[in-house]
């Protein structure tokens, strides 16, 4: 393994790491229905846990509405128990046989604030995930101390340490955007 294989691993792994953090990030729900809020959503279809974007389509017509059309119209009662078991989601959803209509409820502001902690907390966690990214690569640049030059080892550090803050800062933009976007009323 050389320097460049470590960098180029570190980063690569950082990248989805901030991919990842951007997804739970829009998994937490504002006032509107937004159908990746329901992406997490697991439906029992025979047997099997499945996502819900796997049995139905899913179309948002107006801000806080949005219709879920089955594929298999034998799976809508197990869609529709999903929806409403599903924490932190709050809707209601109503069956008219053919499809589901979820309403979301609009939020109060003590649940926008907890909302705020959870991102943050997500977002914390990306950071610790890009750190420890980070240690790994720092300890494998160190074994290969042995066979290259300590200043090609610390400049490889420097470039790491670059792309450590560089992620870390990608990971706050898309905190700050997801807050604004909470708090907003």
């Amino acid at each position: 393994m050389t320097i460049a294989d470590v960098l180029t691993e570190a980063r690569d792994k950082m990248d989805r790491a901030v991919e990842v953090a951007k997804e739970d990030f829009s998994t937490v729900r504002t006032g509107r229905a937004n159908p990746a809020l329901f992406q997490k959503i697991l439906v029992e279809y025979y047997g099997t846990p499945t996502p819900l974007a796997q049995l139905a389509s899913l179309q948002n017509p107006e801000a806080r509405t949005l219709i879920v059309t089955p594929y298999d119209k034998a799976a809508l009662k197990e869609i529709e128990r999903a929806i409403v078991n599903f924490p932190n989601l709050g809707a209601t959803p109503t069956n008219d046989g053919t499809i589901i209509r979820v309403t979301m409820p609009e939020l109060t502001e003590d649940r926008r604030k907890e909302y705020v902690k959870i991102v943050r907390g997500k977002g914390e966690d990306a950071k610790v995930a890009i750190r420890n990214v980070r240690r790994k690569a720092k300890d494998d640049l160190d074994a290969l101390g042995k066979e290259v030059g300590e200043d090609d080892i610390a400049r490889a550090e420097k470039e790491l340490d670059s792309l450590t803050k560089h992620h870390v800062d990608a990971i706050d933009d898309a905190l700050k955007r997801k807050e604004a976007e909470l708090l907003e009323v």
